[in-house]
């Protein structure tokens, strides 16, 4: 008899039964596209099917999405609608950036985020993770209610900006994460004028007011780009040698230029620690209404920090850790859809011998909100369940099943850098606290460029008795 608890099953849209009018469709996107998908793009290996004209291929089977992601990446350039809603924010960055100009900033940046290069931060996460926690030690055993979501906005700002820029980030908001929430609110979501493909230059209501926001966001670049510059002309030597650093020194005629480079450090600042904080804020909301694995949790985390080992082996010594965390991946993809547009015609043949016609300028849409939860892929789709990713388990996990950070020659440079980061910040965290929901945490995942929960995530934070000793 199994004796195991039945699983969580988070908040999330249910399959759609009856499709939407075309009317609903513009409302279903401005409210939360997670609400558009119907049972189909849950129980099939694609669809075909036409939004205002455009038609579009929703992709679901991992050998069809290898193909478009990697086999034959070539022909497939980032979609319209992905690039009028990301670029206004992030221009030439590496996630918007195409062609010559992509190949560059990416030659540009994938030193730092190396492996063995990502492993070297590990010493920062921790330091940055214990200094945070400290705004919770005078909770008393009642506990106090925090909003997760914000928090957790804040720490891994506060470990991007000690890991890539040495703490030397010009900014003087107290409200970092505010801003973060305001400027995806209001640049990152598709605007009417996106569905109809009007031009660039056509003004989209639903963005004016999140421009004062992304302005004051260029000015922090601008000034930590002149404050580097500065000292790095003063005394080289005295530079940090980290991420700001080597991007000014890509400058040049036969590097990056001055636009591209405060693209990029936009690109990071904005994006590169949103992703992450959003996955940390849904795994411990998960994690709290699921207390076995919770316990387990913390059993792990006892045991390894009591043998004094490093945080760079954290990673590899909390399985169960990386499990829980990976598990609210699975369920609240940081990145909730990856659009692609073919060149040319195309032609795909699966393993049944089936062919698949992919004509060209067709809109392709790979969805890992739907993919992770689709019934031909996932036992329980809708519960959280981290066993499928402990070590014994992960490896009836498809490559192409399971794609947080994407895949392909455009797939996240920085997955290293996060899982490392996520594991250290909950070990951190979970060793000296316990999170539980409240009476008014009621979550509701919508998508703002990210996957977050509506009105954030308050949970009450108490101190944990530790009296569990491996």
């Amino acid at each position: 008899m199994d004796m195991r608890p039945d699983p969580f099953v988070p908040p999330a849209p249910l399959p759609r039964t009856v499709p939407p009018s075309r009317l609903d469709i513009i409302r279903i996107i401005l409210r939360n596209p997670l609400e558009l998908w119907g049972e189909p793009s849950y129980t099939l290996p694609w669809i075909k099917t036409s939004f205002f004209g455009q038609h579009t291929l929703i992709v679901n089977d991992p050998g069809l999405i290898k193909h478009v992601l990697v086999d034959n990446a070539a022909n497939y350039r980032m979609s319209d609608i992905r690039q009028l809603v990301l670029r206004p924010i992030l221009r030439d960055g590496l996630l918007t950036a195409e062609g010559q100009v992509w190949k560059r900033s990416r030659k540009a940046v994938a030193p730092v985020f190396t492996p063995r290069h990502a492993k070297g931060f590990a010493g920062q996460m921790l330091r940055q993770s214990e200094d945070f926690v400290r705004k919770y030690e005078n909770v008393d055993a009642a506990g106090h209610i925090f909003d997760i979501a914000t928090d957790m906005t804040d720490l891994t700002f506060a470990i991007l900006a000690e890991t890539l820029f040495s703490g030397e980030i010009v900014s003087s908001s107290g409200h970092f994460a505010d801003d973060v929430n305001q400027l995806l609110h209001r640049m990152g979501r598709i605007d009417p004028m996106d569905l109809l493909r009007a031009p660039s230059w056509v003004p989209r209501l639903t963005r004016i007011g999140g421009q004062k926001v992304l302005e004051k966001f260029r000015a922090i670049v601008r000034d930590t780009m002149d404050m580097r510059l500065a000292k790095m002309k003063a005394d080289r030597a005295a530079a940090p040698e980290d991420f700001l650093t080597l991007l000014l020194e890509q400058a040049g005629p036969d590097g990056l230029t001055k636009a591209e480079i405060e693209d990029n450090i936009l690109t990071f600042i904005g994006a590169g620690h949103e992703t992450t904080a959003r996955a940390l804020a849904w795994t411990l909301y998960c994690v709290a209404n699921s207390p076995h694995i919770r316990e387990a949790m913390e059993r792990e985390i006892d045991a390894v920090l009591a043998t004094g080992a490093e945080p760079v082996e954290w990673l590899d010594l909390m399985p169960v850790t990386r499990a829980a965390f990976e598990e609210a991946l699975r369920l609240y993809p940081p990145a909730p859809s990856i659009n692609r547009a073919a060149i040319a015609d195309d032609l795909w043949t699966n393993a049944k011998g089936e062919k698949i016609e992919i004509p060209a300028d067709i809109t392709v849409l790979i969805m890992p909100w739907t993919l992770h939860r689709h019934e031909l892929y996932w036992e329980k789709p809708r519960a959280y369940m981290p066993e499928r990713f402990l070590p014994e388990n992960r490896g009836s996990i498809g490559r192409f099943q399971f794609l947080p950070f994407g895949a392909g020659p455009r797939v996240c440079i920085g997955a290293t850098f996060a899982l490392q980061e996520a594991v250290i910040a909950l070990a951190v965290m979970m060793h000296r606290f316990r999170f539980d929901q409240t009476e008014s945490t009621n979550p509701w995942p919508v998508q703002k460029l990210t996957t977050q929960p509506q009105n954030g995530l308050p949970m009450r934070v108490s101190p944990r008795t530790i009296s569990r000793k491996a």
